[in-house]
């Protein structure tokens, strides 16, 4: 019976140049941490640089910090200007999950802004940069959610915590599914996947310390800081696409029941989630709100 997989795998990683989005808390520190502990050059991309300045001196190593918000494209169209030089991998880990309808600063609800907009035009303005692979952090939440593409921002349609965020997810997956069939079909270096860490003790979710979702909000919490995957285990998947020879466009997510928690392995996704028609709808959605082109 082989060993299970763990962070080793990755072996030396020195003189890979890998930005890691949302590197402050939660499963992108994580990750950062463990690619730091390679040897990588790890470029934290976060909105609290000051958090952020922390957090690379406690990683030690080759560690950076650069400026990033993806709730707002005026943040995500000059982050290539404060990026210095190419990189070999861009971990696009960075997510939100609200308790209430809210918007960003170009109008976007805020979790599909910050989950699949953001992120969008961060891979579109950096890919002639990348030099390897792309992996975006999506969730098993895809396989509930509907997908209102005649009202994405939810302005019309009932708007609900999990349900934005779930839609959010199921972009995620579909715009992932685009982009490894535009990567292969150009004959592309650049790999892509997806992945699922699994149900994680983090941050994620902002909610208000009073009202309807406070009280819930902290029993899921105290739940997940006893029965989840903490950050390091939620790492596991994104880690397992960079140390594993997977094949392109594959999703990894975790072993255990349900896609709870677990070490990470080769999972299948929903059927919405492998519809390319529906797929090529979602990025010309995203390519029209961000006015950025998935160029291959």
């Amino acid at each position: 019976m082989s060993a299970p997989w763990s962070p080793d795998r990755l072996g030396d990683q020195a003189g890979k140049r890998i930005v890691v989005t949302g590197a402050t808390n939660g499963v992108g520190l994580g990750t950062a941490r463990a690619l730091a502990r390679a040897g990588a050059q790890v470029i934290l991309a976060v909105r609290n640089t000051e958090l952020g300045r922390r957090r690379a001196a406690e990683m030690g190593g080759a560690t950076s910090v650069i400026e990033l918000d993806l709730a707002d494209l005026s943040s995500v169209r000059t982050f290539p200007e404060r990026l210095d030089g190419d990189i070999d991998i861009l971990i696009n880990n960075a997510g939100a999950l609200t308790d209430r309808r809210r918007e960003t600063v170009d109008g976007f609800e805020m979790t599909l802004g910050t989950n699949l907009l953001g992120p969008f035009a961060l891979t579109n303005l950096l890919l002639p940069r990348i030099g390897a692979q792309i992996i975006n952090v999506g969730s098993d939440a895809h396989r509930t959610a509907k997908l209102h593409l005649d009202d994405p921002h939810l302005r019309r349609d009932n708007w609900t915590t999990m349900g934005s965020y779930a839609q959010s997810k199921l972009a995620v997956m579909l715009w992932g599914l685009e982009l490894d069939r535009r990567l292969r079909a150009a004959g592309s270096a650049v790999v892509t996947q997806l992945t699922h860490p699994g149900w994680v003790a983090s941050n994620l979710s902002k909610v208000s310390d009073a009202g309807p979702l406070a009280l819930a909000h902290k029993v899921v919490q105290v739940a997940a800081n006893r029965f989840a995957n903490d950050i390091d285990a939620g790492a596991g998947p994104s880690l397992y696409c960079i140390s594993e020879p997977i094949p392109p466009g594959s999703y990894v997510g975790v072993s255990g029941r349900f896609g709870l928690r677990g070490g990470p392995v080769l999972i299948g996704r929903s059927v919405l989630a492998c519809d390319y028609e529906v797929a090529a709808r979602v990025v010309a959605f995203a390519e029209a709100e961000t006015d950025t082109t998935l160029a291959v």
